[in-house]
């Protein structure tokens, strides 16, 4: 099944920067992702965190 691929593949020129900028983007990504997690306010993860618990939601009773 690979080779109908990879034939296919071959002929196109320039076809091998692809698979090095989809790399790439991963790579940002993930370390884009990684800064923000760890520069973020610790004040803020752990009101984030309590906003299950608390009783000051009042769109809480809307489903009811």
């Amino acid at each position: 099944m690979l080779k109908f691929f990879k034939h296919n593949l071959e002929s196109i020129a320039g076809v091998d920067i692809y698979p090095i900028i989809s790399l790439l983007i991963f790579f940002l990504f993930f370390v884009c992702l990684y800064t923000w997690t760890y520069t973020y306010k610790k004040e803020k993860i752990s009101e984030m965190s309590n906003l299950p618990f608390s009783d000051e939601n009042d769109d809480a009773n809307l489903f009811i």
